[in-house]
């Protein structure tokens, strides 16, 4: 018999347990929480009250993990927008025209996306029994991981601490740290004599506070998911907001802002935070909608990475999702690593077989899978520190281009297809980026005209205008 350990019942432990019951004999996650009976928010999860989205790149790794689960979750109320097809983003330089980029993004409440896939991905769960369902992953509820069994060389169990607190000691072959950001792994490879894990932590500077909507009834339907990103100012905090439609016709609103310029979490100065950005379409959505619950706030925003494949920890151990690499949630690329990540776990170990020596290498593919969202999320956070002045012709280079995303259907697919963590396209046609240089940009689009190239949002423009009374409010 194998056995395999997964510390953490999250969405990233629930992926690994069931990508390790393909290949171990007997897989047992340990979840320190309780699972609530429905999808609502699970208080063991600290960001289930905010924005999730699973952008395309995780959304496929998803499917081709769990068939169906796409299906099941669009048939229990999660939406899919294109980017930008379907939805309205405005960039520092302007609104986004439609354009079909093949990107795209799946917004639900984090509860239902959670509850659906670990109905999928665990099946039948027993709950603090440690027996295991026929063709299931036995889930340990409400059981607290003590530290790692083994020593220098090799992991060989975990202790584990039950409610009624008798520690215990699991065997196991493999373990899997998924207990995300606030992992204890480092402090537990020491307590046996592994190796100090490095760990780098950057600061975003953001912070973001969250309410949920119920949408009025004339503004529920296909409405487009609505991003106003920050512009760039010296001496300004950037702020922004998102509105993403979300099952059951409710809408999730989220402020963010830099240092100096955080969301308010009262209700008044929620509202007022969200009119005084550069365009009120999002602080005119909520004066129309009836607010559910109260407004929450979230700070732990730092982009942080264990390199623990610098180190190369025992046999027997590997960490993933967000107990490896972990960026600033708005960039929305969590969950959607995790799912890559375990996509990979699972082609790693068809090809290897279940090696414990061969976790090192593991460790490494696990990495590479969040490379891509770590330098994005870098490149976005860091800020100008330790970078030198662009000169005016540079600054004139950048300008053209970003001005160009907007309407360039092969830069616009560039940049979506990587935010949204899909592999580039085989071809690159420079041509678009000369002209991008050279050409003349096309004109900015004002709210309305943005709005009005969607025909099927005719009707919900003008209802919005009438919630507006009338007005038509310019760009700030």
């Amino acid at each position: 018999m194998t056995r395999a350990v997964v510390l953490g019942g999250g969405f990233a432990g629930t992926l690994a347990g069931a990508v390790l019951a393909r290949h171990v004999d007997d897989v047992i996650v340990i979840e320190n929480d309780h699972y609530p009976a429905d999808p609502r928010a699970r208080r063991g999860l600290p960001q289930s009250q905010h924005s999730h989205v699973l952008v395309a790149g995780g959304a496929r790794a998803l499917q081709e993990l769990l068939p169906g689960t796409l299906e099941e979750l669009f048939a229990r109320g999660a939406h899919h927008r294109r980017l930008p097809g379907d939805a309205l983003i405005l960039a520092a330089a302007g609104w986004f025209r439609r354009l079909d980029t093949g990107a795209y993004l799946i917004s639900c409440s984090r509860g239902l996306l959670d509850q659906v896939v670990r109905q999928r991905a665990l099946g039948a769960v027993s709950t603090c029994t440690g027996t295991r369902a026929p063709g299931a992953v036995s889930t340990w509820a409400g059981t607290r991981a003590l530290g790692l069994v083994g020593d220098a060389s090799r992991v060989t169990g975990v202790s584990v601490s039950r409610e009624d607190g008798a520690p215990e000691t699991i065997e196991a072959d493999l373990v899997v740290d998924a207990t995300g950001r606030r992992s204890k792994a480092p402090r537990w490879l020491a307590e046996i004599g592994g190796p100090e894990i490095e760990e780098l932590t950057v600061s975003s500077g953001l912070a973001y506070s969250t309410r949920v909507f119920q949408a009025p009834a004339e503004l529920a339907g296909e409405i487009p998911a609505i991003m106003l990103h920050p512009r760039p100012s010296r001496g300004r905090p950037g702020q922004g907001a998102t509105l993403f439609p979300i099952e059951d016709g409710r809408w999730i609103v989220t402020l963010t802002g830099t240092r100096g310029g955080e969301p308010p979490t009262d209700e008044r100065g929620f509202a007022d935070f969200a009119r005084s950005l550069r365009d009120p379409i999002v602080a005119d959505l909520m004066a129309a909608a009836t607010p559910l619950g109260g407004v929450r706030p979230y700070r732990d925003t730092s982009n942080r990475r264990r390199f623990f494949e610098r180190a190369r920890p025992p046999a027997g151990f590997v960490a993933i999702g967000d107990a490896v690499v972990a960026v600033n949630p708005v960039h929305s690329h969590g969950m959607s690593v995790a799912a890559l990540g375990a996509l990979r776990l699972d082609r790693e170990l068809t090809r290897r077989g279940l090696d414990p020596a061969a976790t090192p290498e593991l460790q490494a593919a696990m990495t590479a899978e969040a490379e891509s969202s770590w330098r994005m999320a870098l490149a976005q956070d860091a800020g100008p520190a330790g970078r030198r002045e662009a000169t005016a012709f540079e600054r004139e280079i950048l300008t053209r281009r970003t001005r160009a995303l907007l309407s360039s259907p092969e830069l616009a697919a560039e940049f979506f297809r990587a935010q949204t963590l899909m592999p580039p396209r085989a071809e690159k046609d420079g041509s678009a980026v000369v002209r991008a240089l050279t050409g003349e940009p096309d004109p900015l689009l004002t709210t309305r005209e943005a709005v009005m190239r969607y025909p099927a949002l005719h009707a919900w423009w003008d209802a919005l205008t009438r919630v507006r009374g009338g007005r038509e409010p310019s760009l700030r």
